[in-house]
């Protein structure tokens, strides 16, 4: 594969999974969303290393811009879902003397 399309091929990927994460934030599927995360996390680090040396003509600075805009809007869309619950979280352990017992109270751990 050139480095071009590689360097593709890993936004595109990158993009793929933002959509993936978003659509378990939607669903309430925190648990996913943190494995997803890791993933995330792996594919922008492999993109750093596709970026190397990798010029650009005015189309395909344009295609990564169209595909980091997505990413950038589904990691919006993403943290606007995710805000209440970390409100949420926040208010419950703010003050408490006992966080095993939020916790408890939370998820009906015993």
């Amino acid at each position: 594969m050139n480095s071009k399309a590689e360097y593709f091929a890993r936004y595109e990927a990158i993009a793929a999974l933002s959509g993936r994460m978003l659509t378990a934030a939607r669903e309430a599927l925190w648990h996913d969303l943190i494995g997803l995360q890791d993933e995330y996390r792996r594919l922008v680090e492999a993109l750093k290393e596709a970026e190397q040396g990798v010029k650009l003509s005015d189309a395909e600075r344009m295609r990564k811009y169209d595909l980091i805009r997505r990413i950038l809007a589904d990691d919006a869309a993403i943290r606007d879902l995710a805000s209440p619950r970390m409100a949420r979280l926040s208010r419950l352990f703010s003050g408490a003397s006992h966080p095993a017992r939020v916790l408890q109270e939370l998820y009906g751990a015993r």
